[in-house]
């Protein structure tokens, strides 16, 4: 492959970073094509509050040089005077407005609807309900009290969730289905739905079925659908929407989330890969864990080296994806998909699968 992937790796707090830790045995493992020179960052939570955020902000600036990272689960304080989430800090950093989570058959699990080929969801990564403005006015408690929020998202980030959409299913042979609420929400929600038809008639290979977002939900658990879905969603909208997809194939566990930032062409220039999951504190130190989301995510990252000149990235890429859901469909599985094994013993038999191959 040549030079050594530059990837920059987020360490987070609890589970998260012993899923981490975990994922990462591949990578030292030797048995993957290239080789990674991994630039490590501490995104604990005590050493964000050590470092007053600069951490965090240090971890951005690299990924936009290398372009790559890949990123623990990590502590978000309820506190409003903490250091607040890392991972607004690194969204915003690294000028990612777009998130990326695949739902995908697991062997051996069964789906909770009748879903056979993989579910991508395509997410605002900034914007909409994150970040809005809230207020109360009235007496606390009083039934005439008042809630008001102000949201907002702008064109070029629905641009580049629409396009992105299209481009992701175009090697896919997927159908790009759903988008927001543009019948009820005609110029907030509109907006989408107006960059979605824009891209599609970029697109027009791509089969395209705008459905409103209610009768998207209905339809995934209703619908038997006969190839991939891209779906591209607001942000609130989006992040509802991969929950359910994930959970939909077994586990939110099971899958990985890409935040990309897109360049002027939009085309991806930073691609920061995590497990979609949270730090799971009750299970921190016993070794039970799901590692797929996190395995599954160090593959994402290695796609998006492809794309960035190092060659056989994707090659790489594809061998782990493939042994972590074959050693699924063997039965090495954690708790949460019904099985018996440990964390440590479903990378073992990643590995050993990465041997053979």
């Amino acid at each position: 492959m040549g030079s050594p992937i530059e990837l920059v790796v987020c360490d987070g707090d609890e589970t998260g970073q012993e899923l981490l830790e975990q994922a990462l045995r591949v990578f030292g493992s030797g048995l993957l094509e290239g080789r990674a020179n991994l630039q490590r960052f501490d995104l604990s939570l005590d050493n964000r509050r050590r470092t007053a955020n600069r951490v965090v902000h240090e971890a951005a600036e690299a990924m936009r040089a290398t372009g790559l990272g890949l990123k623990a689960a990590t502590v978000t304080p309820p506190q409003v005077d903490d250091v607040g989430s890392p991972n607004k800090i690194l969204r915003e950093g690294v000028g990612g407005s777009v998130i990326v989570r695949t739902g995908r058959r697991i062997a051996g699990v069964a789906p909770l609807a009748p879903v056979v080929h993989p579910i991508v969801v395509v997410r605002m990564a900034v914007g909409d309900a994150y970040g809005a403005h809230e207020w109360r006015s009235g007496r606390p408690g009083d039934p005439e009290e008042q809630a008001f929020r102000t949201e907002q998202i702008t064109r070029d980030v629905c641009s580049a969730v629409a396009e992105y959409s299209f481009q992701a299913a175009a090697p896919l042979g997927a159908t790009v289905y759903g988008g927001p609420k543009w019948t009820v929400s005609t110029l907030y929600e509109a907006m989408l739905k107006e960059e979605m038809d824009v891209a599609a008639a970029r697109h027009p290979d791509v089969h395209y079925r705008p459905v409103l977002i209610d009768a998207s939900y209905a339809g995934l658990l209703t619908e038997s659908v006969d190839n991939t879905l891209v779906i591209p969603a607001l942000n609130r909208d989006g992040d509802c929407l991969s929950d359910l997809v994930l959970a939909l194939y077994g586990s939110i566990a099971g899958a990985e989330s890409v935040l990309l930032a897109l360049d002027d062409d939009l085309h991806p220039s930073v691609a920061m890969a995590e497990a979609p999951h949270g730090t799971a504190p009750s299970l921190q130190g016993k070794n039970v864990a799901n590692p797929m989301a996190m395995l599954l995510a160090c593959a994402a990252v290695l796609d998006q080296a492809e794309t960035r000149g190092y060659e056989g990235a994707a090659q790489d890429a594809a061998s782990l994806r493939d042994a972590t859901l074959e050693v699924a469909a063997e039965g090495v599985r954690t708790f949460d998909l019904g099985g018996e094994a440990s964390t440590s013993e479903v990378v073992d038999e990643v590995i050993k699968r990465l041997q053979s191959r």
